[in-house]
């Protein structure tokens, strides 16, 4: 009889187990765009700026993958196909479809496709493809990240953008050549900017077209004839962003370059900043600044995300220049100090004096019009720009929204999708295949049968 009682009372909780598991099943499946993610990283979790381009398309967007069932990219397309179905949770206006190169090639003549592992977004008759490999950023280790979001985000943004905005970045004064900003010219390039290059002593003015003017970096002044022309330009409707280099006799030499920020009230403290509390992961010349609130900023600091500068300029707004407002945006730490002598500092001999800057310094400015109206983003170093750099914490997410701010694009100012986890490929050989197969499939499976048979058989003789 006792045994009766228990049997049942253990069936009777077994099914009101699986009971509970159906109905809070269906209880979450019937709640509508309800998910949580585990994932170290949040790679399941859609960036501001995804969301917002989602929320706010009005155009049906429609996502073509063909791929190639002879390649055996399976792990490759089930990351494509999970990113779009983010996607499709946040917009009705998003559609899908897969087809297999081999078995439908019909559809890849139909696209012009020849090969398998690309992707088409498509909006009425605008196109923009991408190779899979494109989503796949390799790593030294031999480990790869994935950057599906940022690139499918940046191709929905290309196909539903209309308006450009050309801005030059100045060249002919030891300025960082474009080949070390790949990163940041194709992020503006994927936000509709078209970027040119200028050397101003080559083509004599400032082209029409030109919205803002960008000196990234610069080692050596410009000349007397091109501040003229520069400041004809900003004394019109023109912009600049200035992120300054480094020369060690930046005190005599920077006479043009330091007149440009005068105009906006800014003041060279000709100092390299320097923390002196050194970690194992930074030098003393590496600053991880404080943000001043501003819209370039808020979203960052409120999201932890940190901007680095290495050989930063520490500045001053001197009130010289009333007609401007001049909003702080980034600044060190009250232990940190700006080193005067640039000949010690190159010895790496350099100590707190008396003639140093004392912190906190001021490293980086949004300038303002009378009219509210964004005229000059002024920043004290440029590294973070670097293609070695800009992936770092906030860097890119810093440059690219105090670009749009500029640019009055407050759908530029916000935070863009990160690269995924990284992922070890593992290299196997048939028979290391053979063995996983063998063990994980057949015989753990068996062995805990034949343990659960053994528990049984053990009970019904008890």
């Amino acid at each position: 009889m006792n045994k009766w009682i228990r049997g049942t009372n253990a069936t009777v909780l077994s099914i009101a187990v699986i009971g509970i598991f159906i109905i809070l099943t269906i209880f979450l499946h019937s709640l509508k765009g309800f998910q949580v993610d585990l994932t170290k990283n949040k790679s399941f979790t859609l960036s501001e700026q995804t969301v917002a381009t989602l929320k706010n398309l009005n155009q049906d967007i429609h996502i073509v993958a063909f791929t190639n069932s002879g390649d055996n990219n399976g792990f490759v397309t089930r990351q494509v196909t999970d990113m779009v179905t983010e996607y499709k949770k946040q917009s009705g206006k998003i559609t899908y479809d897969e087809y297999d190169m081999l078995k439908q090639p019909s559809m890849a003549k139909q696209y012009g496709v020849d090969q398998g592992g690309t992707i088409i977004f498509e909006m009425g008759s605008k196109k923009q493809n991408i190779n899979f490999y494109e989503l796949f950023v390799g790593q030294q280790d031999g480990s790869y990240t994935f950057s599906g979001e940022e690139k499918f985000t940046q191709a929905i943004k290309s196909l539903t953008s209309t308006e450009k905005h050309t801005v030059y970045l100045l060249s002919g004064h030891q300025e960082y050549p474009l080949n070390a900003m790949t990163i940041l010219k194709s992020s503006l390039e994927a936000a509709n900017y078209v970027v040119k290059d200028l050397n101003l002593f080559v083509e004599g003015k400032i082209p029409d077209d030109a919205q803002m003017l960008m000196l990234l970096g610069p080692q050596n002044d410009l000349n007397d004839k091109e501040a003229a022309l520069i400041e004809a330009y900003l004394k019109d409707k023109g912009k600049i962003y200035m992120a300054l280099g480094f020369n060690k006799d930046m005190a005599t030499k920077w006479k043009n370059i330091d007149a440009i920020m005068k105009t906006y009230g800014i003041q060279d403290q000709h100092a390299i900043a320097i923390e002196p509390k050194q970690t194992s992961l930074y030098d003393p010349l590496t600053i991880i600044p404080e943000y001043g609130p501003h819209d370039i900023t808020n979203k960052l600091s409120s999201n932890n995300l940190i901007t680095m500068l290495s050989l930063a300029v520490s500045l001053n707004a001197d009130g010289s220049a009333p007609d401007y407002t001049q909003s702080l945006l980034l600044k060190t730490t009250d232990k940190a100090y700006g080193e005067t002598d640039i000949n010690l500092l190159a010895q790496s001999k350099t100590k707190q004096d008396a003639t140093d800057v004392k912190g906190p310094l001021n490293l980086g400015y949004a300038i303002s019009g009378k009219d509210n109206k964004p005229k000059a983003v002024i920043l004290g170093g440029s590294t973070f720009v670097l293609d070695e750099d800009i992936q770092n914490q906030g860097n890119k997410d810093f440059a690219l929204n105090s670009i749009g701010w500029l640019q009055e694009q407050k759908d530029q100012i916000t935070i863009r999708p990160r690269q995924g986890d990284a992922f070890q490929q593992a290299m196997i050989t048939p028979s290391q295949a053979n063995t996983i197969f063998l063990v994980t499939i057949v015989f753990l499976p068996l062995l805990f049968l034949v343990i659960g048979g053994l528990i049984w058989w053990r009970r019904r003789r008890g």
